[in-house]
């Protein structure tokens, strides 16, 4: 390594506050930070985003949607409480950094971890798991615990100082608060939670419901979990009823050849997404669907829009009670 070589890092962002301070403490040192987040329907960046810009280091997104799907049918470690594999996809994501490490000439890779901070993925089993799945060889820093960890290879080599790094560990985050505020002036950030659809738990019943149906490999589908009320009809259509109109225009926007799309033309209401069309008599049942949840305030009909490859149709239904749907949302 030349004399004047910048040392370099890339860190892994969420965006919370202890990938923040993790790249604070390596900047301290005069060490060059840049950032990588991964992306994909299940993951939420926009913290990231504004961490990066808070921070001023630069900000790679890469998308992560194949990596993931591909972990989901059978993460090797298991899942956590939900359909979250987090230590197969942190691993993953480490290793996909690594790759970056050796291509654009980083000195190591670091995350914001803790050790003990998380049951499931920050243990020090799970954290010796990760590392050695990421095959990274002594070059994944974790700086907010690193004096409680074994040296990592730029330590033993001086291009980072050990002295300067962090002991951190446990549950509480009183200690980051207290740095956060303290020693590098950071008066907001994100909670902890929120970052990882995967986690909750409603998601996570409509991801293995479309697991049982379609299969986790048509990408189109799995991104319409992130919208809407899902219903399976009895012929077997899923049915993607907008909760707002933020749903709504998503789902119009998203209409390919073959989907059927259904609106409210007379009353404000859903719309209402059939990707692949309906299958036997689902249409019927998916225009009852959009009437009944509509508000058509006790309206003797509700007019509907059809949109599909053939001519525009409209018709009029009675709206049943939504209570007669319940059977086949999937929750």
């Amino acid at each position: 390594m030349p004399e004047n070589h910048p040392v370099r890092g890339l860190s892994l962002m969420s965006g919370g506050l202890d990938s923040r301070l993790a790249i604070l403490v390596l900047k301290e040192q005069g060490i060059e930070m840049e950032a990588v987040v991964f992306s994909s329907p299940f993951f939420k960046i926009k913290a990231a985003v504004e961490g990066a810009k808070l921070l001023g280091v630069k900000l790679h997104i890469v998308d992560f949607t194949a990596d993931i799907l591909e972990l989901l049918k059978k993460p090797r470690h298991g899942f956590g409480g939900a359909m979250n594999p987090c230590i197969d996809c942190h691993a993953r994501m480490i290793k996909r950094a690594g790759e970056m490490r050796v291509a654009m000439g980083f000195d190591f890779v670091s995350t914001g971890e803790v050790l003990g901070q998380r049951p499931m993925s920050q243990n020090a089993t799970s954290l010796g798991i990760v590392e050695r799945d990421s095959a990274l060889g002594g070059y994944l820093l974790r700086p907010l615990s690193a004096q409680l960890l074994e040296p990592t290879v730029p330590e033993t080599d001086g291009r980072v100082d050990r002295s300067r790094l962090l002991a951190l560990t446990g549950r509480s985050r009183k200690p980051q608060i207290e740095l956060a505020k303290t020693r590098y002036h950071l008066d907001s950030w994100p909670s902890p939670a929120g970052g990882c659809m995967l986690t909750e738990s409603g998601f996570a019943r409509k991801l293995r419901e479309e697991a049982e149906h379609e299969g986790l490999d048509d990408l189109f589908c799995v991104k319409l979990l992130t919208r809407g009320r899902h219903f399976r009809l009895p012929g077997g259509t899923r049915a993607v009823v907008g909760r707002d109109a933020s749903d709504n225009a998503a789902l119009e926007e998203m209409r390919r050849p073959g989907d059927v799309l259904i609106h409210t033309e007379n009353v404000p209401g859903p719309s209402i997404l059939l990707p692949y069309g309906p299958k036997g008599d689902d249409l019927e049942t998916a225009l009852a669907l959009c009437a009944a949840y509509s508000d058509h305030d006790h309206m003797a009909e509700v007019s509907l829009r059809v949109l599909s490859d053939e001519a525009p149709a409209t018709r009029r239904l009675v709206p049943p009670p939504r209570e007669s749907f319940q059977d086949w949302l999937v929750r």
